[in-house]
């Protein structure tokens, strides 16, 4: 098998001298009632991988799934992707119950997709887990739906999110941390601003509500340029910082990696809430459409 940049043998993919554990397994569950953070954003995450071949790329260095066991059960983040291949199958089985539950609980039944993984990595254009998912979705519709990725390849399904828009609320994220796609010493991102600013571009033209969500901020050269560029293939923005947004007190996780060193010699201020506060401004001022900060951003609540 071979995808872009990438070259595998056997069940083992190579990027670059990377090697990276490609596994396919029978989940037994598919929707995750959602805890912690995303509970005022979403009643279920669905992860139709688990592991993440773009935790390699500038995106994975500071990715807060890196940190949970639950998820990695200590392989090093980016060096494994198992494919959940009847993930369809379970969504079906599941919904009615999992439906039922977020009624009882008062709870629109609406789907993150998704909260630990990228859905739409290079596995996906061989095994096609997350279409099978989304077309499983328009047979039975959830209340409203969240697609999250840091890829371009997203806008692959513009028809299906059309189909599901008709029945559901949808919301298509777009991951877009910066005007740059370099930060010192760190790898390049796994798609260029420019190809995700293109894929949004896209799905909002295909009348599709279309988020860019800047998460975690990295360091922006031109904050007005970048917004008001923005502002043509995006319905609304969010910004959070990983102090916050990563899980833990003051963002100590992600100043455990790599990536604050790259800011703070980008942007020193970059590593303080007070630079979050001026981005938030600068958005406010220069991007035509609402700007959510932070959890409530997520969760579709604008300022």
């Amino acid at each position: 098998m071979q995808m872009r940049g990438f070259f595998a043998f056997g069940n083992v993919v190579y990027i670059g001298e990377t090697a990276m554990l490609l596994t396919t397994v029978n989940a037994t569950q598919i929707l995750t009632r959602t805890s912690g953070y995303l509970t005022s954003v979403a009643s279920h995450s669905l992860q139709p991988y688990r592991g993440c071949a773009l935790g390699n790329s500038l995106c994975g260095v500071g990715c807060y799934v890196q940190h949970s066991w639950y998820v990695t059960r200590g392989q090093r983040w980016g060096s494994f992707v198992e494919s959940r291949m009847n993930a369809a199958e379970l969504y079906a089985e599941q919904f009615a119950k999992e439906q039922n539950w977020a009624r009882l609980h008062h709870q629109r039944f609406v789907i993150f997709l998704s909260s630990a993984t990228e859905p739409f990595q290079p596995m996906e254009r061989k095994w096609r887990i997350t279409r099978s998912v989304l077309e499983a979705m328009c047979e039975q519709p959830p209340d409203g739906l969240i697609v999250q990725s840091h890829s371009h390849h997203l806008a692959d399904y513009v028809e299906l999110y059309r189909q599901l828009a008709d029945r559901c609320d949808v919301r298509v994220h777009v991951s877009i941390e910066s005007d740059q796609d370099r930060l010192p010493g760190l790898p390049p991102p796994a798609s260029s601003v420019r190809q995700r600013m293109e894929a949004a571009r896209s799905i909002r033209q295909a009348g599709v509500r279309t988020v860019i969500t800047v998460s975690p901020l990295l360091p922006i050269a031109d904050p007005p340029r970048f917004f008001g560029e923005l502002s043509y293939v995006a319905d609304a923005v969010v910004i959070d910082h990983f102090i916050g947004g990563d899980g833990s007190k003051n963002g100590s996780r992600t100043l455990r990696t790599a990536l604050p060193e790259a800011m703070a010699e980008l942007k020193p201020q970059s590593l303080d809430l007070n630079y979050r506060d001026e981005i938030v401004r600068q958005a406010r001022q220069h991007f035509r459409g609402p700007v959510g900060v932070g959890i409530d951003g997520f969760a579709g609540r604008y300022c």
